[in-house]
């Protein structure tokens, strides 16, 4: 069978993203001796995500984003320090800040991470979360800070022209640039190799969230403006980091003070909420005209942690009314934040329940193992090895829920009325942490992870072969209601989404390529380093399990394939000439360091038909 693992010697994608939208109109700073020349000027609105992985937190201080012009001028666009756990950003992407940059083309981006004072904690094989003191080089190098830069240039082209929307995307992938090693005690240490990926063509657009206070609404143009106050930063009046303007819609769904509202009506409720007030919102950037759409809004006591403690994490058990979240983020109604483990939480019938994307009135009954939710409540036991809260007299909000695996094969698939899949893991946390008991409608139909059946309603999974990665988004069925176990909103073959490719070699190798052949390349895994995988939308392939072994080819039409040397980088638009440059090199006394290429990955015959493929010799 197809074995998905978020590799199992360190954690996830992650994959995390910077993405940098660029509107026009707002206040900022730039530095250099141009900022003292009055130029004319665009807004800057800049956000972070992240994805899936094997990292339960990776928390550091993003010091600063910097942009640099042509002409060599500096533009910083991150007003302060500002601490983010980018492994709570797998599916979205977050705005960071907005601020007026000078108009004119930029050629690279430059983002500094802080790790002085990092919180990095992953899972071990047991499924164990343990915190990680080791954090270095692939050469053994202590990192206490790190500087990753990207050059805009050739597709990735940035240009703010006034009245021009430009879009870019910093991917820092954590699946790509960070491996955790465990060695023969069980202790844990994480291998970073900086590495930040550029994408100004939104090929890989998420969903947005925004978070901030609440400055103005304009019912007449159905729209709100926000103060951007990123991440768990304090609600705030102050435009530190720049404001944002809401566009909404007759599809907008509002939960507002714990109330469900939905387009004018929620709109209108929105406007009678004193100025400042806390507000989180989830949707969309639009072009054409450029604008930031709004799917869900959350205002007020909706918000996690403004009033009442907020956990958010995934149901690992349920036992009557008591449940088990574990992964789980703690936000206490004074603003702090952590990582806690495992947090114990009281339910009851007056406990009152939500659901993503829905209006309608829920129950605690449809509270299950998988589900991921925020619940909001009063801690009572602050002990980290026995917390507790009491949700009696609070939320429930069931959060869309992602499942991945491999789908089934002919024979089980036959057996069954559901789409019928191997779960390995829910949320990125494995199958084996979660305790089905009482899922079902007896004790034989309670969930079962290796023969998980997915209701897909009207949704086609026809295209989808047998043991096929997969990753399924949707919500659990209600307790003691399965089979089905899972419904879904989504499903998404996993062999159909771009793919990230890291190799690196320990020593640094003169042979990285065991084979040339026109326009591909079959790489020499002799040596490899701890990197040696692809990374697709948290699925993780170990490069050393395929044979023979991977190739990348160049695609047919103009590619990005940056050469980093000693001296200035060279970027290529054909795959020969790129491949030819790197063996001359090679020949005149080079090694290769480290290849990234990112692209689609056939796993029959086991190529990745790169688009982009940057290659570090030293």
């Amino acid at each position: 069978m197809y074995s998905l693992v978020r590799n199992s010697h360190t954690r996830f994608f992650v994959y995390f993203v910077l993405a940098i939208q660029v509107l026009v109109s707002g206040c900022g700073s730039n530095t250099n001796e141009e900022a003292n020349i009055q130029e004319s000027k665009g807004e800057l609105t800049i956000g972070l995500t992240d994805a899936e992985g094997e990292f339960v937190s990776y928390t550091v201080d993003v010091v600063s984003i910097t942009l640099t012009r042509a002409n060599g001028a500096t533009v910083h666009v991150l007003p302060v320090t500002t601490r983010v756990d980018f492994a709570q950003y797998t599916e979205l992407t977050e705005f960071v800040t907005s601020s007026m940059v000078p108009l004119g083309a930029y050629s690279h981006a430059t983002m500094m991470l802080d790790y002085t004072n990092a919180d990095i904690r992953v899972e071990n094989a047991a499924g164990e979360v343990v915190q990680v003191s080791d954090i270095h080089d692939s050469s053994g190098n202590p990192v206490t800070s790190l500087e990753m830069t990207v050059h805009l240039e050739g597709r990735n082209k940035l240009v703010i022209s006034n009245g021009v929307p430009a879009h870019l995307t910093l991917d820092f992938d954590l699946n790509a640039t960070n491996q955790a090693v465990f060695d023969s005690n069980g202790a844990p240490s994480v291998v970073v190799e900086p590495y930040l990926i550029a994408d100004v063509q939104l090929q890989r657009p998420k969903a947005y969230r925004l978070r901030g206070a609440l400055n103005s609404v304009d019912a007449d143009n159905s729209s709100f403006e926000i103060i951007i106050n990123p991440f768990h930063h304090p609600h705030s009046k102050f435009y530190e980091f720049g404001d944002l303007t809401v566009q909404t819609d007759d599809q907008t769904i509002y939960d507002i003070n714990s109330q469900s509202f939905t387009g004018l009506s929620g709109l209108q409720t929105l406007n009678t909420l004193p100025q400042f007030t806390a507000v989180i919102v989830l949707g969309k950037f639009e072009y054409n005209p450029a604008r930031f759409v709004a799917r869900e809004v959350y205002a007020g006591e909706s918000v996690p942690g403004g009033v009442l403690d907020a956990v958010e994490g995934s149901v690992v058990a349920r036992s009557g009314n008591m449940l088990t979240v574990s992964g789980a983020t703690l936000i206490r109604s004074g603003g702090d934040v952590s990582f806690t483990d495992i947090v114990t939480v009281n339910i009851a019938d007056t406990t009152l329940v939500k659901k993503q994307l829905s209006t309608d009135s829920h129950t605690i009954d449809e509270i299950s193992p998988g589900q991921t939710v925020c619940i909001s409540g009063t801690i009572t036991d602050n002990d980290i090895e026995n917390m507790q809260m009491d949700a009696a007299n609070g939320v429930v909000r069931m959060k869309i829920t992602n499942v991945r695996g491999v789908s089934a094969d002919a024979a089980s698939s036959a057996l069954s009325a559901y789409f019928m899949m191997a779960a390995e893991h829910f949320n990125d946390q494995p199958a084996a942490l979660f305790d089905f008991s009482g899922t079902g409608i007896d004790a034989e139909h309670d969930a079962d992870p290796a023969n998980y059946e997915v209701d897909t309603g009207i949704l086609s999974v026809t295209d989808i072969g047998a043991l096929t990665p997969v990753s399924v988004f949707g919500f659990v069925s209600p307790f003691g209601a399965a089979p089905a176990d899972f419904f879904a909103t989504s499903v998404v073959d996993l062999t159909k989404e771009p793919a990230i490719l890291t190799m690196n070699w320990t020593p640094d190798t003169y042979h990285p390529f065991s084979e040339v052949t026109g326009n591909s390349v079959t790489l020499n895994m002799t040596n490899r380093g701890v990197f040696h995988h692809i990374g697709r939308g948290g699925a993780i392939v170990n490069l050393a399990s395929i044979s023979p072994p991977p190739l990348i080819r160049g695609v047919e039409s103009s590619g990005w394939y940056e050469l980093e040397d000693k001296g200035p980088h060279r970027v290529f638009y054909d795959f020969e000439d790129f491949i030819a440059e790197i063996e001359a090199r090679l020949a005149r006394g080079s090694a290769m360091k480290r290849i990234v290429a990112q692209g689609y990955f056939d796993d029959v015959s086991g190529t990745l038909t790169a688009d982009t493929v940057s290659a570090k010799l030293k």
